[in-house]
């Protein structure tokens, strides 16, 4: 079997450097273990960044996908899909959501909530054509595309992308004061986390997200 150092020699021999990840090679995991090619055991408190809070290859899980395998690998949204509405259904109840908009990952979702809110804020706030704005927090970290890029305060994470996406104010996060200070006729939309993770754990004040929906 291919040892770890011969798989992260393979991985920066042929892969582009967009991302440094930890030293470790996964070759197998379950629950909250995951194991490398020689065997070493390691608990896994990352994740995958929330994306397996369920744990490695929970069994309920594994059997749904391969029943669906078994069925129908993949319709496009050409076609209906005799899971789909069911599910919106499902997550529309749960959520107290008129209706749903499913994503893959978290920056789509981003990117989403981006076209969205600027969509609102000229059919139906009236603001002038391309005036739109987005209030974000400083710190923030909303994924890799160039809205979401757009939106990071961290200029690293920007040198060489521009120009950015216009109409970004940024605030300090988890003051409120600064963000109805913010707002003005063309905000369309205040985007944050509710905890703050790439800039370490950042808590807001207790009550803060209720008072800021309010605003």
């Amino acid at each position: 079997m291919i040892q770890t150092k011969d798989i992260i020699e393979l991985t920066d021999t042929y892969g582009a450097n967009n991302y440094h990840p930890l030293p470790i090679v996964i070759s197998k995991a379950e629950g909250v273990w995951v194991e490398d090619p020689e065997g070493n055991r390691y608990m896994d408190l990352l994740s995958a960044y929330s994306a397996v809070n369920q744990g490695h290859r929970h069994p309920k899980i594994i059997n749904a996908l391969i029943d669906q395998a078994n069925r129908v690998t993949l319709t496009s949204r050409a076609f209906h899909s005799d899971q789909l509405g069911p599910w919106y259904e499902k997550v529309a109840k749960l959520t107290n959501k008129e209706m749903v908009l499913p994503m893959n990952t978290g920056a789509e979702a981003v990117e989403t909530a981006i076209k969205t809110v600027r969509r609102w804020a000229y059919d139906v706030k009236k603001v002038e054509a391309n005036r739109a704005e987005i209030i974000v927090c400083e710190d923030n970290f909303h994924g890799r595309t160039m809205g979401s890029v757009s939106m990071s305060s961290n200029e690293e994470y920007k040198r060489g992308f521009g120009p950015m996406l216009p109409g970004i104010v940024v605030i300090p996060y988890g003051d409120l004061e600064a963000l109805k200070a913010a707002i003005t006729p063309n905000t369309a939309a205040f985007i944050l986390e509710p905890i703050q993770g790439e800039a370490g754990i950042n808590i807001p004040p207790a009550g803060y997200l209720k008072e800021a929906f309010e605003v």
